[in-house]
Parts: C-alpha cells; sequence; structure tokens
C-alpha cells in the first residue's frame, strides 16, 4: 500500500526536533518515500488524514525481557523452576511462545516500533523477530540476544541467562547464540534488588572480570555488542573495564567510571522504570521487604545519578523500561520518557529524541530508522495531543505503521490496578 499522512504535525526524531505543519509524508510499502508540501498530488496513494495529531517515529525500548507481564506479586517468584516447566513440553513451549509473541504485540500497539531484548526463554526472541521479519506475526522490530549469560546464583540464572559455571561454558553459550542469530550478547555481571539479603548491598558482583573480558573480547570478534546488567559502582567498573558496550541500569559512578564510559566508548542504558516501585511504593503496595524497599531506593536514586552524570558528561543515554519486571508492562514504555523527564531533568524534546533517533543510532539501525527522513523504514506513531508539550500524550496512541502494515486505533489489555499505582508518580 502507499500512504499518504496529511493534516498534522510532523516531529521527525532529531534534538532539534519542533512540530512542522503543511507537510504530506508519502510511504511505499514500509518505506517512507518523501515529505512533500500539502497540494501536491497524492493520486495513488491512500490518504490517512492526522486531523491535526503529531505524526513521529515509532519508539525504540532498549532493554525488554519479552517472557514477562509486569503481574504484581505478593511473593517472589521461583523463576528457574517455572521457565524449566514451561519449556518441558511441546505443547507448554507452544503456549509460552503465543504468549511472548503476544507481548511483543503489545508493544507495538503501545508505539514501540522496535525493541532490544535482552534475556528471554530459550531462542523465542529470533524466533519471534524472523516470525515477524516474515509476516507471520505482528509485532515489532526486534534485536535479540536470547538467554544472557550468567552464573551460578548470578542474575536471572536458569530463567532468561544460562548459569556458565566456567569461562568455556561462557564461550559455549556465545557460540550457541551464534547459532541462533542473535543480534547481541548480554551479560549479567551483579546481582540486582531482590539478590541482595543485606542493606546497601545490592549489584554485588557475580561474575567474574575475567569471565567478561574473554566473553567481551570474543563476542567482538564474532561482530556482537555486549550488553551488561550492573547495579553497582564496582559493576560498571568491572564491564567497562573489560569491554562491555552498554551499561544497563547503572550506578552511582565517580570520575574514573565516567572516564571508562567515554575511553570505551560504551553508552547507558536507563531504567528508571523497575527500580521506582521498590523505591516509593508503600510496602503494603510492593509487597517487597524493608531490605528490598532500602536497597531498591540505592538502585533507583544510582540509576539517576548515573544518567545525570553521563549527560553532564556528554556519555550517550538510550531508554528501557526492563519491561517484565513487576509493576511494569508490555505497553507502557511512555512512562520511562516522562520518568527520564521528571527525574533526570531532561525537556520532553529530549527525551522523545532520546527514544527514537538517538537509540537507533546507539543500537546500530540509525541508518533504518529512528527519523522520519525518504529512504527509513515507515516505523511511525501518531498522538493527538503534543509530547513536547507533554510526554503523557504517548500513553494513547492513534496509529501504528510498522512492516508496511497501518493498525489504526490499536487496542492493548490495561492492568488498571498497576496504572492506578504507577499514576500517582506522574
Amino acid at each position: 500500500m502507499k500512504y499518504a499522512f496529511c493534516g498534522g504535525k510532523l516531529l521527525d526524531g532529531t534534538r532539534e526536533m519542533q512540530p512542522r505543519e503543511g507537510l504530506v509524508l508519502r510511504t511505499d510499502g514500509d518505506r517512507i518515500t518523501d515529505i512533500v508540501p500539502e497540494g501536491t498530488d497524492l493520486t495513488g496513494y491512500e490518504v490517512v488524514d492526522l486531523k491535526g495529531g503529531y505524526l513521529m517515529p515509532g519508539l525504540i525500548n532498549m532493554h525488554v525481557h519479552l517472557a514477562g507481564s509486569g503481574k504484581p506479586q505478593k511473593k517472589q517468584r521461583d523463576n528457574e523452576k517455572l521457565v524449566k516447566t514451561i519449556l518441558s513440553t511441546g505443547l507448554t513451549r507452544k503456549v509460552a511462545y503465543g504468549m511472548v509473541a503476544g507481548f511483543a504485540k503489545d508493544e507495538l500497539f503501545s508505539g514501540v516500533t522496535t525493541i532490544r531484548t535482552v534475556g528471554g526463554l530459550a531462542d523465542f526472541d529470533t524466533r519471534l523477530r524472523d516470525d515477524i521479519r516474515a509476516g507471520r506475526r505482528v509485532g515489532p522490530r526486534i534485536l535479540a540476544a536470547n538467554e544472557g549469560i550468567s552464573v551460578p546464583g548470578g542474575h536471572m540464572a536458569g530463567s532468561v541467562a544460562v548459569a556458565a559455571h566456567t569461562i568455556d561454558e561462557a564461550l559455549a553459550q556465545l557460540e550457541k547464540g551464534r547459532q541462533q542469530g542473535v543480534d547481541l550478547v548480554k551479560l549479567m555481571i551483579t546481582g540486582g534488588v531482590l539478590d541482595a539479603k543485606e542493606k546497601g548491598v545490592p549489584g554485588e558482583l557475580k561474575m567474574p572480570p575475567e569471565m567478561v573480558k574473554v566473553v567481551c573480547e570474543r563476542a567482538h570478534e564474532m561482530g556482537y555488542t555486549v550488553a551488561a546488567h550492573v547495579e553497582s559502582p564496582e559493576g560498571v567498573r568491572v564491564a567497562l573495564e573489560n569491554g562491555v558496550d552498554s551499561i544497563e541500569h547503572g550506578a552511582k559512578p565517580d570520575a574514573d567510571i565516567l572516564r571508562l564510559f567515554r575511553e570505551r566508548g560504551a553508552f547507558l542504558c536507563t531504567t528508571i522504570s523497575p527500580a521506582l516501585p521498590y523505591a516509593l511504593f508503600d510496602r503494603s503496595v510492593s509487597n517487597a521487604s524493608e531490605v528490598e524497599q532500602y536497597n531498591g531506593n540505592v538502585v533507583f536514586e544510582g540509576i539517576i545519578e548515573c544518567a545525570k552524570a553521563a549527560l553532564e558528561q556528554d556519555i550517550p543515554v538510550v531508554l528501557g523500561n526492563d519491561v517484565g519486571c513487576p509493576w511494569i508492562t508490555q505497553y507502557d514504555f511512555w512512562r520511562e520518557l516522562y520518568y527520564f523527564h521528571k527525574y533526570v531533568g531532561v525537556s520532553n524534546a529530549f527525551a522523545l529524541y532520546t527514544a527514537t533517533g538517538r537509540s537507533a543510532h546507539l543500537a546500530g539501525i540509525g541508518q533504518e530508522t529512528g527519523t522520519l527522513e525518504p529512504g527509513k523504514a515507515a516505523d511511525l506513531i501518531v498522538t493527538a495531543a503534543d509530547p513536547l508539550a507533554d510526554l503523557r500524550a504517548l500513553r494513547h496512541v492513534e496509529l501504528v505503521m510498522s512492516h508496511g502494515q497501518l493498525h489504526r486505533a490499536p487496542q492493548v489489555k490495561h492492568r488498571k490496578n498497576v496504572e492506578a499505582e504507577l499514576d500517582r508518580f506522574l
């Protein structure tokens, strides 16, 4: 189909973006062909009247776990046992794959046209990526890591990451990922909020630095970038010293850490969303223990301080909402942009640029998507209100286009109890 989008205001995804009127964006199949003045002959195009809405690039969520629903838990689950059960039979695997595909569709229908998965079930993420490309499933563009590499007792070991006992086992998992066709590699270097048993020690170093170094070197030889889960200053330092390309989450940095970011050319993926409920919710709501709440606050403040310091030092930052964690659903990435503005102090325009043009560039797909330009993919969304005035405009998406398909008035199933609690912090 050839579409002509008119009657709206264009936000192009660049750092200096401002609403532009009097223009028509035309597409042919899955590509933007041109942007022309209103009044241009539109013969042969299906005209889409935006009725004053705002047309912009689709959002890019840089930290996703597709297997999670975001449903709040009254107590911690045994994720390793659950995943083992899910993958135990052909039937349960089929049901689980359908669930993952449904969550990816929720991402798309909420305005996210590209996701970067950083830990998933078996090879589901690469399979789904290929199914979407082939038109067998509806969903966003996927940059997939499949299972992460962890260590025994490490973060997400046995669920969305494999526990490598030795460097050789870690390299074997890296090779397995290569055979599955992954797009990037994910390491679980430290623990997280729920792993810590004492106050003040979230993000304990779990993966030996020598394992980080060898895996990064081999991954780079294979042409992969390496993303790393780290939630402590020690973890950030070990990751950067040994070759990691992106720090996922982050922690309060010192001058040495900032130097390592610059020397390594690494970027930060800020994830405020998953830490906020543990840090700011009343424990009667979050069901967190006193230790978990205390450590959640340490991580929450560390992530924000890391983002602020990175931006001050011109270290690039992207956004991910660690979707799948409790209270973080597959359809509310817009909240991460809002928190980035509220807690880190950036403008609405910079938050939107971070989640579009900048993320595309740092994900290595800047020539394909992220901005509205002729020749790029027609990854488009429309909102009725102006997100530069209020990022909450992104909560309601009027239209989504991806892979050449136009989805009008896309709908997702909402978790009202989750939204009611999170809305208190808008």
